[in-house]
């Protein structure tokens, strides 16, 4: 194989370690939601920076499944969670 290529191949590597380990190394609390919207409810687990920010994408996970359209989305988005959990990662 030529120098350049392998030279490339490292490259990407790195790339991707270093991408990888950026991206996991932000989500520092996980959150787990309980949402109940219109008589139905679902639960989701996220995680994030800060706790807003995981409670916030669960949230949004949570409701994804019970709702429908964006009227919903944003009303179900703006709903008091039932239960909310979250841990320090």
């Amino acid at each position: 194989m030529k120098r350049s290529t392998l030279i490339t191949i490292a490259v990407a590597v790195a790339f991707g370690v270093m991408l990888l380990y950026s991206t996991l190394n932000s989500q520092n609390v996980e959150c787990t939601v309980t949402i109940e919207y219109n008589g139905r409810s679902n639960t989701a687990t996220a995680s994030g920076a800060t706790e807003g920010e995981a409670t916030q994408q669960a949230q949004t996970t949570a409701c994804g499944p019970i709702i429908s359209g964006m009227n919903e989305s944003i009303a179900c988005g703006r709903a008091v969670p039932v239960s909310k959990t979250c841990r320090t990662l």
